[in-house]
């Protein structure tokens, strides 16, 4: 059953939590079917490591519910024995936040609920937030439709959708979280509720950019697209470029994009370490989802700006949308049940750059040249990804900043930066987070003071400054007061969450 919220509901529960106690938690979880892992069962360990192996934290139990009703159980016993409780999907936070980010929180797994509905009635489709983004590409493309979400198959919807989802159709679509007609949330008392643009506003509101500092959600309602008939893949890669050549690959892209670009257009560069110091490799990865036949005229403007190198090899492949998504994986299986995701061991940082002030000549000329000597340098195993979210008639800056949580619209770049451990490394190297950190200070300690940047929360960061500023932006102060509402006992309490 799915309530409304009201100053009652939201408030009896929270007279006073009990003192923790696990013995109670594990007799009312099993009371309501709940079935869950405990610290000392055999499987522990499995069912709470971390996708990032830097982080190795002990969740008091990790519950496996089975229904929406269930998921309402486990969270309202965390609740009472005041745990911190948090969702986890597809479990691939940077930060292990989808294990609480801390020891002793209680864990609600959602992968048994995997439902996928399409409605061809409406072009709607209602997902259960335990899929993985593989697998809802294979559903919805089961029937003619599709979503804008990221490349990797194993990532979980819940997460993803919850603090943007970026993908090469995000241009032509905006974000996952754009496409969100209404969700299904459980409350930090136990309440289901919905939440959309006429029941639940506020929760509907926040949902969509800071989801799990307000509840978990068991479910969303996408707008779908049709899935185009025709997509053509690229990648145009050049090898060690010199300083001045990378730099180029940069300032012309800026340029590509102020200029009359289409949206089905997509695109990322990607840098890595050259042969030697100095040198860098660049490619430009990306997808079109117009006619294939006009693809080499909007993409010859870029190629052919002034000094533009020449690729050293390049792949131009017209195909399905599907084939699409699967060349975008690399290897990996749309259907996650066939396979495991794996694991690393990484530090990421990331970085938004506003539309209207793009990167100056000596912020990219410094960037490039911090990446192609220190990058060579590094003993860490790197990339930097620089991502087209904006430019002309991008769908993501075309939402109204606070028709949805998400803090920052007003974004050309968002780049990534990621550095993993060196291979048979057991912890992660020092040297690690001070090469990244430089990295980042090498752009901004070249753009104006008033710059305005933000960072995205689905690369996030632990050691962030002013993180709350850079996530969230002029969105925070109401999701501050929404979430002393909705969550008074910060039971939904995570690392650079809302508090």
């Amino acid at each position: 059953m799915v309530f409304l919220l009201s100053a009652l509901t939201i408030t009896t529960l929270f007279l006073c939590a009990a003192a923790q106690n696990v013995t109670i938690l594990k007799q009312t979880l099993s009371a309501k079917g709940v079935t869950a892992v405990y610290q000392g069962d055999a499987n522990y360990s499995t069912v709470s490591r971390a996708y990032n192996r830097r982080f190795t934290f002990s969740p008091v139990a990790v519950a496996f519910p089975t229904t929406v009703s269930q998921v309402s159980a486990a969270v309202a016993a965390g609740t009472a024995q005041n745990y911190e409780v948090v969702a986890r999907s597809g479990g691939h936070s940077y930060i292990a936040n989808c294990l609480g980010g801390n020891n002793g929180a209680l864990v609600v797994d959602l992968s048994q609920l995997k439902a996928v509905t399409v409605r061809p009635s409406n072009n709607t489709a209602l997902i259960e937030t335990g899929n993985r983004l593989g697998d809802v590409a294979l559903a919805l493309n089961a029937n003619g439709r599709a979503l804008p979400h990221g490349t990797s198959p194993y990532v979980g919807i819940g997460g993803h959708s919850a603090y943007g989802g970026f993908g090469f159709t995000s241009r032509a679509w905006g974000l996952t979280l754009d496409t969100v007609t209404s969700a299904t949330v459980v409350l930090a008392n136990g309440t289901i509720a919905s939440a959309s643009a006429i029941v639940n506003p506020d929760l509907y509101w926040a949902i969509r950019g800071a989801s799990p500092s307000f509840g978990i959600v068991t479910s969303i309602e996408v707008q779908t697209f049709p899935a185009p008939p025709s997509v053509t893949v690229f990648s145009y890669n050049w090898n060690d470029l010199s300083i001045s050549a990378a730099s180029t690959t940069i300032t012309a892209f800026q340029t590509f994009a102020a200029s009359n670009i289409p949206p089905e257009f997509g695109a990322e560069l990607i840098f890595g370490q050259g042969s030697s110091s100095g040198k860098l490799s660049v490619q430009l990865l990306g997808g079109y989802y117009g006619a294939a036949n006009l693809f080499s005229g909007v993409i010859a403007p870029y190629l052919n700006a002034a000094g533009m190198p020449k690729p050293s090899s390049q792949v131009v492949t017209p195909g399905s949308y599907i084939n699409s998504v699967t060349y975008f994986a690399e290897g990996q299986s749309l259907n996650t049940s066939t396979a495991s995701d794996g694991s690393d061991n990484f530090y990421t940082k990331s970085l938004m750059t506003p539309s209207g002030s793009p990167m100056s000549a000596a912020a990219v000329t410094a960037f490039v040249t911090y990446m192609a000597n220190q990058g060579f340098s590094s003993t860490t195993e790197w990339f930097v990804e620089v991502e087209l979210y904006g430019g002309s008639n991008s769908a993501i800056n075309a939402v109204p900043l606070n028709s949805t949580a998400f803090g920052k619209r007003d974004t050309l770049f968002t780049i990534q930066f990621y550095a993993s451990a060196p291979s048979g490394a057991t912890t992660y190297p020092a040297t690690g987070f001070t090469f990244l950190d430089g990295m980042v200070s090498s752009i901004l300690n070249n753009s104006p003071a008033n710059w305005n940047y933000g960072a995205y929360l689905n690369y996030i960061d632990d050691m962030l400054a002013n993180a709350t500023t850079l996530y969230y932006g002029s969105q925070y102060a109401r999701l501050v007061a929404l979430k002393a509402t909705l969550d008074p006992s910060d039971t939904f309490r995570l690392p650079v969450g809302v508090a």
